[in-house]
């Protein structure tokens, strides 16, 4: 019996060990995700960064709501055939690839990076993924393609079980850092609510 503790730490590290694919593989067992956020964003001629905060609401099947409730109220919806952003009630703003090409590729892209989608993320990044044991991860991109080359220098995604963290770094020297907690999982489909939203916008 002796050996058993032993036994269970060599293989440990085999046990943990963590791949991109089973990264997407775990993701997309995540049917609906819903989580808080809070970012932050450090810009170099402000003296301090802007914060804000609100609910995350990511769907495989129907897309990604995005509600900030604060400093002021910010509602994105992103499905696989626009983009709608409403700012504190006024005129929904829709971009679309037709109208808006290059604004919808980059709002677009969010959604391979909360669902780690490998072949997406292969075909605008080098990707440089990291297992740094007991399940945790980090994924470090770089942009291949114009025009993310042009924005941002790296993205950088950390977690484990969920996608916690996104680092944008950009040309200018700007830096984004967006945190999700609070993860829920319950219940696994939208609601009727959820889903009238999605169809509303």
């Amino acid at each position: 019996m002796r050996a058993w503790p032993l036994l269970i730490l060599l293989i440990s590290p085999w046990v943990s060990a963590v791949t991109l694919d089973e990264l997407q593989q775990r993701f997309t067992e995540q049917p609906v995700v819903r989580a808080h956020f809070e970012q932050t964003r450090a810009i170099k001629d402000l003296p301090q960064p802007l914060r804000s905060q609100g609910e995350m609401l990511i769907a495989r099947d129907q897309g990604l709501l995005w509600d900030q409730k604060a400093p002021f109220t910010m509602t994105l919806m992103l499905n696989e055939s626009r983009m709608v952003q409403i700012v504190n009630n006024q005129t929904p703003q829709v971009i679309t690839a037709e109208n808006n090409p290059q604004m919808f590729q980059l709002n677009h892209l969010l959604r391979a990076l909360f669902q780690a989608d490998r072949k997406v993320l292969e075909q605008n990044f080098r990707i440089d993924f990291q297992d740094k044991g007991e399940g945790r991860w980090v994924l470090n991109l770089t942009p291949t393609t114009t025009p993310l080359d042009r924005i941002f220098a790296t993205l950088v995604l950390t977690g484990q079980t969920y996608l916690e963290t996104i680092h944008l770094n950009d040309k200018q020297g700007d830096r984004t850092e967006i945190t999700l907690s609070q993860h829920r999982l319950i219940p696994a489909t939208l609601t009727d609510e959820e889903l009238q939203r999605f169809a509303t916008y």
